[in-house]
């Protein structure tokens, strides 16, 4: 069983829902970036969702590009997130999913890179412009080296996509709540309970509900109907909110991620 497959289960028998915190690798500074998953994974955090600094990312809304932008102004490379992997290893075994383009994947070449990302300690990887059509090269490296895939399901997707998607998959379905990019917003998006039936109805996988949630409430809002909740821009604002004093970044994002985590919990019954 992966570690992701282990998390999973664990929290369904915890009668709760896996906290997915999403931050950038590297943001605002790589020590920093350590302190900040040492902080996310101790204030319970269930899987980290570390994104990859890319200089176009398409997917992501200002606060996201922001800390990408942050990134890699500070250093950041392939060869450094992977560091960074490996410095989380030495104090948690919790899993650590790539938030990636393939691009640069791509670039790197698909099976050293994911060769390389399993080295370092990397379970699954989310890779955002690529469809599971034309994933196959991925998909093959991802199976010969032991890294769960990830792919992504929208509001948009038909129904006749979500099995060829789901077959793709071995990790978990996450489900993009919204039209368009991340970042926070006032209310949880509609819909919701339709479509993660809807999803339901074609697999078996985990799913897990992003893009948007940035609140305890919003996040219980969810936790009762998904096996998963993303939360990253609310996350990541706190790093903005602290540049001028970095020390002070750790201990104010592993407070967010406590209070968010406290949502997870289901009602008895």
């Amino acid at each position: 069983m992966s570690r992701l497959q282990s998390t999973f289960a664990r929290v369904q028998a915890e009668q709760r829902a896996a906290f997915v915190a999403y931050v950038c690798a590297g943001d605002p500074d790589f020590e920093t970036s350590v302190e900040v998953c040492r902080a996310l994974l101790a204030n319970g955090v269930d899987v980290l969702e570390l994104g990859v600094p890319f200089s176009d990312p398409l997917a992501d809304g200002l606060t996201n590009q922001l800390a990408a932008q942050r990134a890699l102004e500070s250093g950041m490379t392939a060869a450094r997130v992977f560091e960074l992997v490996r410095r989380v290893r030495e104090f948690s075994a919790a899993p650590i999913v790539f938030y990636t383009y393939y691009n640069l994947v791509f670039a790197n070449g698909v099976d050293a890179y994911v060769r390389a990302a399993r080295e370092a300690g990397v379970d699954g990887i989310l890779t955002l412009d690529l469809p599971p059509e034309e994933a196959g090269e991925m998909k093959a490296a991802c199976q010969r080296h032991g890294v769960d895939t990830v792919f992504i399901i929208a509001p948009t997707t038909p129904d006749e996509r979500i099995a060829t998607i789901a077959a793709a998959t071995t990790g978990f379905i996450y489900y993009v709540s919204r039209e368009g990019v991340t970042g926070v917003r006032d209310q949880v998006a509609g819909n919701i309970p339709e479509a993660v039936a809807r999803i339901r109805s074609r697999t078996t996988l985990p799913m897990v509900v992003g893009f948007g949630i940035g609140t305890r409430a919003q996040v219980a809002q969810i936790a009762g109907q998904a096996d998963g909740v993303v939360v990253g821009s609310a996350l990541v604002n706190c790093i903005r909110d602290h540049l001028a004093e970095r020390a002070k970044i750790p201990a104010a994002i592993g407070a967010r991620a406590a209070d968010l985590a406290a949502g997870t919990r289901r009602a008895a019954g």
